[in-house]
């Protein structure tokens, strides 16, 4: 079986590791920072703000059993994607809605479903979610793999 990865900021990355493991043909996801300017950051570091890094969940799936268009509809129905660096009550720069691609393919279906999400009247303001090429993945402590099977019945997402 050949996977093929997508990896996505939502706010916190709990609720969104929890919301793609759900998903048939997702064969992983793991919580981690992408897209900031220091090398293996920690919770704390990318807590301060000043990195630079997105919280995100790395997704593996088998895409003959989910396309990416699929994994991009859960994205966009598990947090707001017109509040700029912010998400509930996390603000910061590291809860930015975010869709990190992998190949240009993902980049065309990211911008094709952002672009037919705005002018489809769902939302009244301007989705501020960037588009931008992956980077470095750096997978989070171990405390925070796997969140809410560790610690059950909390919650941070819509």
């Amino acid at each position: 079986m050949a996977t093929e990865k997508a990896t996505f900021g939502a706010g916190c990355f709990w609720g969104v590791e929890t919301a793609f493991r759900e998903v048939k043909g997702v064969t992983d996801a793991a919580v981690g920072y992408m897209g900031g300017t220091m090398d293996n950051p920690t919770y704390k570091d990318v807590c301060t703000d000043r990195t630079g890094h997105a919280e995100v969940v790395q997704v593996e799936f088998d895409p003959e059993q989910v396309c990416y268009e699929e994994l991009l509809n859960v994205f966009w129905n598990i947090h707001d994607p017109t509040t700029p660096n912010r998400q509930g009550p996390d603000v910061g720069r590291q809860y930015r809605s975010v869709i990190f691609f992998h190949t240009p393919e993902q980049e065309r279906i990211a911008k094709e479903s952002r672009d037919k999400l705005q002018v489809s009247g769902r939302y009244h303001s301007q989705i501020v979610t960037a588009i931008e090429p992956a980077s470095i993945f750096w997978r989070a402590e171990e405390y925070h793999q796997k969140y809410f099977e560790k610690h059950a019945g909390f919650s941070c997402h819509t």
